[in-house]
């Protein structure tokens, strides 16, 4: 029995973070992909739960054993997906849900073309995405710029993913983006056809 990967990518601050954990609380086969950083852990983190955290040596050392399925540079800091647990994941028919950048979708879509369905989440415009970046007081106002120019690049890479979700309301995205995790299952095998077909026959 194969799982599934989806992978929810789109600016900093559209909210990926909180539906992407709202799912896996939900659902008992889906776990959340957390990924190794460098960045410094913010207030509320925790190592092995929100990230695992680590240093710059020590993340380019895994990179170059290719421990990673995939990495990437994202406003400053280094982030990297575990090919192994992922693997693993995967064989044991889970659904693997990805909150990664536009990089990251590219090479888990290239790796697993089957198993992968991805979904670019974003805000109703720009303005809407600085509210939400100044209301979560994480970031200064130079950060902030960083994230909105960043923001208007990965906007062009919205034709590469099988979904858009603007997320305008939380709950009717959290409906969306719950459909898509289980149409996902069924287009991979996580769910049997073939077992459902034969006991239909009986």
């Amino acid at each position: 029995m194969n799982g599934s990967l989806v992978v929810v990518s789109g600016p900093s601050g559209s909210g990926k973070s909180s539906l992407c954990k709202k799912i896996c609380g939900e659902f008992e086969f889906a776990s959340l992909s957390i990924s190794t950083t460098t960045r410094k852990v913010r207030a509320g983190e925790k190592d092995g739960v929100d990230y695992f955290f680590t240093d710059e040596s020590s993340f380019q050392d895994m990179a170059a054993k290719g421990e990673f399925l995939e990495w990437a540079q994202v406003h400053g800091n280094l982030y990297g997906t575990s090919r192994v647990w992922v693997e693993r994941a995967l064989e044991s028919g889970r659904s693997v849900i990805f909150d990664i950048d536009v990089q990251g979708q590219a090479s888990i879509v290239r790796l697993f073309p089957k198993e992968t369905t991805s979904i670019f989440l974003t805000t109703p415009s720009a303005r809407a995405l600085r509210s939400r970046l100044v209301g979560r007081g994480t970031d200064d106002q130079e950060a902030i710029e960083e994230r909105l120019i960043n923001a208007r690049k990965e906007m062009e890479s919205i034709d590469l993913f099988d979904y858009l979700l603007v997320n305008d309301s939380f709950d009717e995205s959290y409906n969306l983006l719950r459909g898509i995790v289980l149409a996902s299952r069924i287009k991979c095998g996580a769910v049997s056809l073939s077992k459902f077909i034969s006991n239909w026959s009986n």
